[in-house]
């Protein structure tokens, strides 16, 4: 007779998921055809039985990432996450406009976005010049945090917003992501252990997205590879819900799909002379508007 039990997949491959159940115990199981691809971070019911371990069931999700591929499709990683931390760096110098297209993902996603600026250390005489270029985001309503991960400066306090959520980091390349997560998660090489012995495919777990536990609380899941996530597949009025200081003005301007460039009586720009909306925020709306034509066939 089959047991059955609930759990959550902490890495999936392309057959077979690693499931942890409520007492950190690790499952390799098989989705049955009929339940469809669990991703990390997925709940999921799951049987065992004589035959082997089997996922019955992909529990209801609150959110699912993606990415496209090389052919501009969008490949799913990773479900049910809490928070997105917006790494960027002292240096490489960061662009704001990564900054504006990862909050349009979080705000559709409803997901809560976190900013670190990390390499805080090598900023000198320009700390203050490199923090106040993220006030704009301050004054906004959205949380940011800076620090190093070289002197460990900032890193209790964005350990702190992981607690009792699902996190995942995302940034360009050199903003040292994985030192971090290095240092977010002192035991990483004995839960990578554990997972490639669970699922018999040895060091292979580590090039796999793969959900963590922080020694003080709340999960990280890292996704080696991710840098940017396109908006190709969102519209220009999911775009502009992501602009969160755009919503007031929604409605207002006279024509319905104002883009707010020269129509006449647009609320929006209107609003940038009264120095309600930032200039360089209204340019990244435009600007991801462009990609998003670019990227439709």
């Amino acid at each position: 007779m089959a047991e059955y039990g609930t759990g959550r997949v902490v890495v999936s491959y392309s057959q077979d998921s690693i499931v942890e159940d409520a007492d950190g115990m690790l499952h390799r199981c098989t989705a049955r055809r009929s339940v469809g691809k669990p991703y990390c971070g997925d709940m999921v019911r799951f049987s065992v039985q004589a035959g082997g371990k089997a996922i019955e069931e992909i529990l209801p999700r609150r959110n699912l990432l993606a990415r496209p591929n090389y052919r501009n499709e969008l490949r799913p990683f990773a479900a049910n996450v809490d928070l997105v931390v917006i790494t960027v760096a002292v240096k490489p110098p960061f662009e704001t406009m990564l900054i504006d297209r990862y909050l349009v993902l979080a705000e559709q996603l409803e997901i809560e976005p976190l900013i670190w600026l990390n390499k805080l250390d090598l900023a000198g005489g320009e700390r203050d010049a490199e923090l106040a270029r993220l006030d704009v985001y301050r004054r906004l309503g959205y949380r940011v945090l800076a620090g190093s991960v070289r002197s460990g400066e900032g890193l209790d306090a964005l350990e702190a917003c992981f607690k009792g959520k699902t996190g995942i980091l995302v940034g360009q390349s050199g903003v040292c992501k994985s030192s971090l997560i290095q240092r977010l998660i002192p035991n990483i090489e004995l839960r990578i252990g554990a997972l490639s012995e669970a699922s018999g495919l040895g060091r292979h777990t580590t090039t796999e997205t793969t959900l963590y536990h922080l020694p003080g609380g709340g999960d990280l899941i890292d996704s080696p590879g991710i840098r940017t996530l396109r908006l190709g597949h969102l519209s220009p009025a999911q775009i502009a819900h992501g602009f969160i200081e755009l919503r007031p003005f929604q409605g207002q301007c006279r024509f319905a799909d104002c883009r707010h460039l020269a129509e006449p009586d647009c609320a929006v720009r209107a609003a940038v002379e009264r120095g309600e909306v930032e200039p360089a925020r209204l340019q990244s709306f435009h600007t991801l508007l462009q990609e998003e034509t670019a990227d439709r066939p």
